[in-house]
């Protein structure tokens, strides 16, 4: 297989009338995605674009799923722009990734015109081309295993969200291990929970397509009414889950199985976070069948490195292992002199590397390394920033994040892009981001005469929801230690008695 495509065609071979994606209003079999997908892949044909990037601006949808596929059908990749994130973000995505072109609906008209001077193409006009099979077949022939297949864009320290570059071998090789791993089949029903923009969904909506399955789209909004959200789910018979632990979370925290549960869940998968022990125990004890999986990975990875399989009940202090590697991957522990260790900083190798950042060779060069044990010949590993160790089982554990950067709310956030948006605020001083791992929570540290809802309001307008800060702090003088930068570490430690 040399494209993710000849996967979802396969399924649409054998199992023509599936349903491959539904949401809350509409669904679409396995054959009309097909043909959806290569109607809208014709509407760029005057254009002759390959292996060029296109910007794709739409609500989480079956449409957005069709687009997606629509991109790669016609020779050139993708990258999913949400549209509820702030203009200034979506600018400096558009200033690296320089799309040749947007495809939108008619909802996001005004907002696709406001992102500059590229050709926009519309989603009801698109979908009225006439297939053209001569022309699909040429590009399908030309291209190979290589070629990129999306960009996904993450925080990035210096207040520029960088683009993750995955290709066609890396999402392949990646949902063959899902589809092996986890007996992923026709019958897989996925109850999607993460946006298209984030890497946890190539496993369900890529892994479910390959599979012949159902991936199902559960509105955000029921993810705020947890009774609701199983009344959708036993609706849809959604079988299998794989979301961030805060959505799981949720549904402990009110205690919902008390009153319904979803009744034909048989696999619940997660990743994107630490998932805490006591609502994880609280799922188990309601579907003690059920399998349950811990997923662990950045997205340079395509999305996973390592796996475990819960098979058993873990006390609250207990720290839950990541496990071990995925097929066709492998994990190296590296001391500081990068010699093996039993504790150290995690670097993956194997086929579901990224092929590095879109426009940054730095940040590639810094991140993608030579394997330090390999003097022999070129063999690169993701440098991941994360501290892992074994434990008596062998089994990987995670200590945390080497440098600035944390998980919140499942999303993978450089503490500096939040500093570098919010410094350049008028009247600013000087600020500093740090995370409270206890409580899941962003805190900002700043200097300057400003009221804390202006400072709310800046964020709001600069920075996605799960960036922003959760606790502010307006402080008379921001500590510097004897190097004279700002001491982090003290404010960790102290920045609750520091407001002025």
């Amino acid at each position: 297989m040399k494209n993710i495509l000849e996967g979802i065609e396969k399924s649409a071979r054998l199992f023509p009338k599936n349903i491959a994606v539904s949401d809350v209003s509409s669904k679409l079999s396995y054959e009309m995605l097909i043909k959806n997908s290569k109607k809208i892949a014709v509407s760029f044909k005057e254009n002759a674009w390959r292996k060029k990037p296109i910007a794709i601006l739409m609500d989480k949808s079956v449409k957005l799923a069709t687009s997606m596929l629509a991109v790669l059908y016609s020779g050139n990749f993708y990258t999913v722009l949400d549209p509820e994130m702030p203009k200034d973000r979506m600018l400096k995505i558009f200033e690296t990734l320089e799309p040749v072109a947007v495809l939108t609906n008619d909802k996001y008209k005004d907002l696709a015109l406001e992102l500059g001077n590229t050709d926009i193409f519309y989603y009801e006009n698109a979908i009225n081309e006439e297939i053209d099979e001569e022309y699909l077949y040429n590009i399908r022939r030309a291209m190979t295993d290589s070629e990129t297949m999306y960009i996904l864009y993450t925080s990035g320290s210096t207040g520029n969200p960088k683009g993750t570059v995955i290709s066609h071998k890396a999402a392949i090789s990646y949902t063959d291990w899902v589809l092996e791993n986890f007996d992923i089949n026709e019958k897989t029903i996925w109850g999607s929970q993460t946006p298209f923009y984030f890497s946890m969904s190539v496993t369900d909506l890529f892994g479910g397509l390959r599979s012949g399955g159902c991936l199902c789209i559960i509105p955000k909004k029921m993810f705020s009414f947890p009774l609701k959200l199983v009344e959708y789910m036993n609706e849809n018979k959604i079988n299998t889950i794989y979301w961030v632990p805060s959505a799981l979370s949720l549904v402990a925290k009110w205690d919902t199985f008390s009153y319904d549960k979803p009744m034909y869940l048989k696999k619940i998968l997660f990743a994107g976070e630490v998932m805490p022990n006591k609502q994880l125990n609280y799922w188990r004890r309601a579907y003690p069948d059920a399998y349950f999986a811990n997923l662990f990975g950045p997205t340079e990875t395509t999305d996973i490195c390592t796996w475990y399989h819960v098979d058993k009940e873990f006390k609250d202090e207990e720290t839950l292992p990541i496990g071990k590697p995925c097929n066709n991957c492998f994990v190296l522990i590296l001391d500081e002199d990068l010699k093996e260790a039993d504790k150290g900083e995690l670097y993956v190798g194997g086929s579901f590397l990224a092929d590095g950042y879109y426009n940054n060779p730095e940040k590639t060069k810094a991140s993608f390394v030579q394997n330090p044990l390999n003097k022999a010949y070129p063999e690169i590993l993701y440098k991941t920033g994360d501290l892992v160790s074994y434990n008596e089982y062998g089994q990987l554990i995670y200590l945390g994040r080497k440098d600035f950067q944390i998980k919140h709310m499942g999303y993978r956030i450089e503490l500096g892009e939040i500093e570098a948006n919010m410094s350049a605020m008028e009247k600013m001083n000087s600020c500093a981001c740090i995370y409270n791992e206890t409580e899941d929570k962003i805190v900002l540290i700043y200097e300057g005469r400003i009221k804390k809802d202006a400072v709310m309001e800046h964020a709001k307008k600069k920075l996605p929801p799960y960036m922003h800060p959760n606790v502010l702090v307006k402080v008379k003088a921001m500590p510097v230690n004897a190097n004279g930068k700002i001491d982090r570490v003290y404010l960790k430690n102290n920045y609750n008695l520091m407001e002025d």
